[in-house]
C-alpha cells in the first residue's frame, strides 16, 4: 500500500526543495491530496508543475493511486 512517506520520498528526489503535505483521502492508500511548495516550480505554470509531480511518481500513477488532486505553487 502506497504511504505518505513513501510519496513525499519519491517527489523529494525530483524536487528537492518541495515541501509536501499529503492526505490520504480514502484510508485505502490509492486517493491523494497533495500540496506541494517547491522553487523548482519557478518560472512554470500550472500543467507543468503537474507534470513534474506525475513524473516523480512514475508507475506510481498507474499502479497504485488512483485518484490524485494537487495544489501546486512556488516556494
Amino acid at each position: 500500500m502506497t504511504t505518505a512517506d513513501i510519496i513525499i520520498a519519491k517527489i523529494k528526489e525530483q524536487l528537492p526543495s518541495a515541501q509536501i503535505k499529503a492526505t490520504d483521502l480514502t484510508g485505502g492508500g490509492d486517493h491523494w491530496q497533495l500540496v506541494v511548495r517547491a522553487s523548482e516550480f519557478k518560472g512554470k505554470g500550472l500543467i507543468e508543475q503537474h507534470q513534474l509531480i506525475y513524473k516523480a511518481l512514475g508507475d506510481m500513477m498507474r499502479q497504485e493511486i488512483h485518484a490524485l488532486s494537487l495544489d501546486t505553487r512556488e516556494a
